[in-house]
């Protein structure tokens, strides 16, 4: 500033100088021309005049730049300060070291950015706000509020841009589920065979997305549609199921040909109450020569009713309370009547079904465990080798178990199916538990009475049989087999009761009994109406007779365990060396 303050004071200066030369000049000039000294300072006067008058002519021109550079600085101060405030920034201050000039021009600067920052963001503000109502009035809510006449601050720029995005993903969803329920509407149309009625089913099946107004109420106006629809295709097609089921039994019952139940199952409609349509005239076709073959359905329709009896396991009480199954009189009332009754065994056997194959599961293996204890019992079951009697004992034990098992869970099925269903369960005419009681009950007094029968057996007395020469040569007494050299050694004292028990008997009978033989145990004679026997059933037969037939083969393995007396004889085999 300094530097450039004596530069104006030079020039200032030289302007001095330059007038002074020009007015010694204009002297020189005047002296020459003997101008007096009137006209001298008239010309001298007009000089002062037009150099006051230029000097006048800048000063005012300078005062009046310096105001408007002043106006000009208050007038950018008023409209930074209304900036600020519209814009939300910081107001903004001037550097007051600066001269006039730069704080004009800084403040003009600052005038013109804050004015393009408004301008920017009225214009991003209108663009947001024009989409921001699309969307608004696509969805049917409330545009995103900001005043009017108002320059939005960033914050609320920010705002609203969060909120059309929020709409735009709600208008997305909403587009979507639009989009999935015209496809499901459209196919149940097309399904059920039926044409829109109304204009919300006009509308839904449109085209044009932009046409329907995506509004929660109308979303939830086509969901109420669609379920609506989808009940009546469901009661189509149940009926259509329920008409199907007819037709198929009339088939079975009037024994149609396979030809044409294929030709007419071939046939199907474009829609289901078209092919509902149908079946429904078949069944028709069918009802009227069921009617014309009364006598042959009702037939087939007992033949029916008896499987389901035989699955509900119906005692003969119990099918006797159903009359018209006797009866001869071949009429549509009859018909009537075994068709409810086989719809009520059917809606019987379905509720229960679990139940009822849990009870014929334990019917069969009831059977096949009967079948064991009875060949328990079986007095001729020790002759079979290979293990029989320990696989028949332990499927007799695994059959036990399951037939337990068995009888709790279903006990405690129907229990509850008691409970729920507030009627007891008959199984053959009685509750189950009780049937069960029953059988093994039977199952008691028939083991009973056949022991008995074995006890009779036990006590009558046994014919005496000729015991059967041994040819010569097979055993001899100077050279025993090792089996005779066990015996001799173990079954001393028995052989010799044994031989006297025979002596005496030889005695009473006349008989006398051959010197070599002396075991306990003899072969009967064998004639012509004498069976082969083998030693093993010969051993058999005479344990009965002396120490009793064990019951089952665990009271067998018991006897085997037990501590053998010295009377005792187990071995079959000593029959060999007779």
């Amino acid at each position: 500033m300094s530097r450039y303050a004596r530069k104006s004071e030079v020039l200032a200066s030289s302007v001095i100088s330059s007038t002074n030369q020009a007015l010694a000049s204009l002297m020189d000039i005047w002296d020459a021309l003997g101008i007096k000294e009137e006209m001298r300072l008239r010309r001298i006067e007009e000089v002062k005049k037009h150099i006051e008058e230029l000097f006048n002519r800048m000063i005012h021109e300078e005062r009046e730049m310096k105001d408007r550079i002043e106006k000009s600085i208050l007038y950018c101060r008023k409209e930074l300060k209304a900036l600020c405030y519209e814009l939300s920034v910081e107001e903004y201050k001037v550097d007051e070291t600066l001269t006039i000039l730069q704080i004009e021009r800084d403040l003009r600067l600052r005038l013109e950015l804050l004015s393009k920052m408004k301008n920017e963001r009225l214009e991003e503000l209108r663009i947001l706000q024009q989409k921001d109502q699309e969307l608004c009035s696509d969805l049917c809510v409330t545009p995103y509020y900001i005043p009017s006449g108002c320059i939005p601050s960033h914050t609320q720029i920010e705002e609203l841009k969060e909120h059309i995005k929020v709409q735009t993903e709600e208008k997305r969803k909403r587009l979507q589920v639009f989009s999935t329920l015209r496809t499901e509407i459209r196919q149940c149309l097309d399904e059920i065979g039926r044409q829109p009625e109304n204009s919300l089913e006009q509308d839904a099946i449109c085209e044009d997305e932009e046409a329907f107004f995506l509004t929660p109420e109308n979303i939830k106006a086509l969901t109420v549609l669609k379920a609506q629809l989808e009940i009546k295709r469901e009661d189509l097609l149940s009926t259509l199921k329920t008409v199907k089921e007819k037709v198929h039994s009339l088939w079975d019952l009037l024994q149609i040909a396979q030809e044409e139940r294929e030709a007419c199952q071939k046939v199907s409609g474009s829609s289901i109450s078209e092919e509902l349509r149908m079946w429904e005239s078949e069944l028709a076709r069918l009802d009227e020569l069921k009617r014309a073959n009364l006598k042959q359905v009702i037939l087939n329709i007992r033949q029916e009713l008896n499987s389901y009896w035989d699955k509900c396991f119906y005692s003969l009480e119990q099918r006797k309370e159903f009359a018209p199954y006797y009866s001869d009189d071949f009429s549509e009332y009859l018909l009537s009547q075994h068709d409810e009754e086989v719809v009520k065994m059917k809606m019987l056997y379905e509720k229960c079904q679990l139940i009822l194959d849990a009870v014929a599961k334990w019917e069969a293996s009831w059977t096949q465990f009967v079948i064991l204890e009875k060949k328990a019992l079986d007095p001729n079951r020790f002759s079979n080798r290979g293990g029989t009697l320990l696989k028949e004992e332990k499927e007799r034990a695994k059959l036990q178990k399951l037939l337990s098992k068995l009888e709790e869970e279903l006990k405690s099925r129907i229990d509850l199916w008691e409970a729920e269903q507030g009627c007891p369960l008959l199984i053959k005419g009685g509750k189950f538990m009780d049937y069960v009681a029953s059988q093994w009950e039977m199952l008691k007094q028939q083991k009973e009475r056949e022991k008995q029968d074995r006890s009779q057996k036990k006590e009558d007395p046994t014919p005496f049989k000729t015991p059967i020469k041994r040819p010569a040569g097979l055993c001899s007494q100077g050279t025993p087999n090792s089996k005779n050299r066990k015996l001799n050694g173990t079954t001393n004292s028995t052989m010799s009761r044994t031989n006297i028990t025979h002596s005496s008997g030889n005695q009473t009978t006349g008989k006398v009994p051959l010197p070599t033989i002396k075991f306990a145990l003899q072969t009967p004679l064998k004639t012509r109406d004498t069976p082969v026997r083998t030693p093993l059933q010969d051993s058999n037969k005479q344990a009965v007779a002396f120490s009793g037939q064990p019951g089952s083969y665990s009271e067998f393995k018991e006897e085997i365990s037990k501590k053998s007396n010295k009377d005792a004889i187990f071995n079959s085999t000593i029959n060999e060396n007779l």
